[in-house]
């Protein structure tokens, strides 16, 4: 009695609750049961059918309606065009006489004679020509006639100048004794422009050897040597002759 007092006692939402839980785990047994019976279940053999296509017709082909043919256009009629007459044969002779006709022959030109006036022109232009000519041969002249003097007096002077020198050393020579004949000796020199005697050397022996060294002791005695009376005619060397008989 007193179970059943509890069991009335219970709730009624209690009771609900337990019901679904039965149905529940009944659906799961229900479904492990189908589940293994459908997976051990040979599978059942698809049947295909094949079926033939058929056929489409071709479209009906439509002809076109012919086209009336075109009128045939007039030929226009040609008429026949005259021939030319046939020129008239010249005559031989005519025609040799054509053939023979020389051609005519250029005239020179006639020559003209210059008038008074161009001839007096042309006579002036030569005169003056002429004169032009002889103005200049005489200025060439006269060129060649003051470089020929300027020459001549341009020698002398350097004849007067080593004249000099050979004079002032001629002075200081000492001719030995018992020279014979008239042998000479040519001795190069080298001076500055002082005059100053820088070095004396024998060029061509006399033959006697007391008689060049005589020279040469009479050169250095004459340093310095004379002075040009012309700057530009100094020369650093000289080539000086010398004779023991010449004046």
């Amino acid at each position: 009695m007193n179970a059943v007092l509890m069991e009335e006692r219970m709730e009624p939402g209690k009771a609900a609750s337990a019901a679904l839980a039965a149905l529940v785990h009944l659906a799961l047994a229900v479904l492990l049961i189908y589940g293994i019976r459908w997976q051990t279940r040979p599978p059942e053999a698809v049947e295909v059918e094949l079926v033939h296509a058929v056929p489409v017709p071709p479209a009906p082909v439509v002809e076109a309606a012919p086209q009336p043919a075109p009128e045939p256009k007039p030929v226009p009629k040609v008429e026949p065009k005259p021939e030319p007459k046939p020129a008239p044969p010249a005559k031989p002779d005519i025609a040799l006489k054509e053939k023979e006709k020389p051609k005519p022959e250029p005239k020179p030109a006639p020559k003209t004679e210059p008038d008074k006036a161009s001839r007096q022109l042309m006579a002036e232009s030569l005169k003056r020509e002429q004169q032009q000519l002889e103005a200049r041969k005489a200025e060439q002249e006269l060129a060649q006639m003051k470089a020929a003097q300027a020459a001549g007096a341009r020698s002398k002077a350097t004849a007067d100048y080593i004249g000099k020198i050979r004079a002032k050393i001629k002075g200081n020579i000492v001719l030995p004794p018992d020279i014979k004949g008239n042998p000479e000796a040519i001795f190069d020199v080298v001076q500055l422009p002082s005059g100053e005697i820088l070095s004396v050397k024998l060029k061509k022996s006399s033959g006697l050897a007391a008689y060049d060294n005589a020279v040469e002791r009479a050169i250095l005695k004459s340093s310095p040597l004379p002075k040009p009376e012309q700057g530009d005619l100094f020369s650093r060397g000289l080539e000086l002759k010398f004779r023991p008989l010449e004046e």
